[in-house]
């Protein structure tokens, strides 16, 4: 699906799948967890979901004769810290604004985690004391204009890489990866779990996923707390990316998004987050992060637990990446 589309390699290759054997077995045994780990697919500062969607969008980048990438995120964007470290690797300048998306209070947050790797990557970063919204930013287009009044010629890419042209293309082609691994595991997977924000992930998976009929088995745990805006944006960007790689017709049925996790707030993590993140870590040894995984982790735990998965079913959970951020929340992790 993906062939006529230019791509600039940022990872390693497929990444792998494991199965989590302990923690399928601690809730019941009934359903067969696996991960697929995104968080180990690059050797680009931590790596994580965004490079996939960074590949696509590099090629234009380059051909647009730019020299500055200029994103957008939260203090603690994991995003921002890929855009950081991908302008480094292609030899272009970084302008990142980070907005306060969370209302977080430890006294490290901005200065530890992503906003600590892009600094040390050479980012120029500005915090804007700005709240959490999906939409596109009166501060990143004000730092476009500044990048463009100091003579530079910057290159927009909008939070997440989401509603970029190419946001989508990334996960489309993850779920042509799981389909090979599929075929060379022996089976196929029931349903695939991921955290969704922004969106395009979620919406590229969709797309992917339709080529077998399996979009509506992409279950989508909302991290956002504005879980309308985040359909409508998944819905937006999936009909979008379908109808560039010539897929097929995604429909508002087709979106499936639990919204039950992300309270109290987008990056404010919940008793049962947390006990989530302990829990996959003690038993996996895989860490996840307050701000996405652990949330999509808590909802997935919760899902299991309710018997949403039918028996026997085999679930893949997308580990997007995203544990640097843990840094940021080091008071409430003090103890373990």
């Amino acid at each position: 699906m993906l062939e006529k589309f230019d791509r600039y390699p940022l990872t390693f290759g497929p990444t792998p799948i494991e199965k989590l054997e302990r923690l399928s077995k601690h809730l019941g045994g009934k359903v067969e967890l696996y991960a697929k780990r995104e968080d180990c697919n690059s050797g680009l500062a931590f790596g994580g979901n965004k490079l996939r969607k960074l590949e696509y969008i590099v090629p234009d980048a380059i051909r647009s004769g730019a020299d500055t990438l200029v994103s957008i995120g939260g203090v603690q964007s994991n995003h921002t810290r890929m855009v950081a470290a991908t302008a480094a690797k292609i030899g272009m300048k970084c302008r990142l604004v980070q907005e306060s998306w969370v209302p977080h209070d430890d006294a490290v947050y901005d200065r530890v985690g992503n906003i600590l790797l892009s600094r040390v990557m050479g980012a120029e970063v500005e915090l804007v004391d700005e709240g959490f919204d999906i939409g596109i930013r009166e501060s990143w287009e004000r730092a476009l204009e500044d990048v463009r009044a100091r003579g530079g010629k910057p290159y927009p890419i909008p939070a997440g890489a989401s509603v970029h042209k190419y946001g989508g293309l990334g996960y489309v082609g993850f779920a042509e990866e799981v389909r090979a691994q599929e075929a060379a595991l022996g089976f196929s997977f029931d349903f695939i779990v991921v955290c969704t924000v922004t969106g395009s992930t979620h919406a590229g998976m969709v797309v992917g996923f339709a080529k077998d009929g399996r979009q509506r088995r992409v279950i989508g745990i909302d991290g956002s707390g504005t879980p309308e805006k985040t359909r409508a944006q998944v819905l937006d960007i999936a009909q979008k990316t379908s109808a560039l790689v010539g897929g097929k017709d995604i429909t508002e049925e087709d979106i499936v998004l639990k919204e039950d996790y992300a309270y109290p707030a987008y990056g404010v993590p919940s008793k049962e987050t947390l006990d989530a993140i302990r829990l996959s870590a003690r038993l996996e040894g895989m860490m996840t992060d307050p701000v996405y995984e652990g949330k999509s982790m808590q909802g997935m735990i919760d899902l299991v637990e309710r018997g949403f998965f039918p028996a026997g079913s085999k679930v893949l959970y997308a580990h997007l990446g995203g544990v640097p951020a843990i840094n940021g929340y080091s008071y409430t992790f003090r103890n373990g």
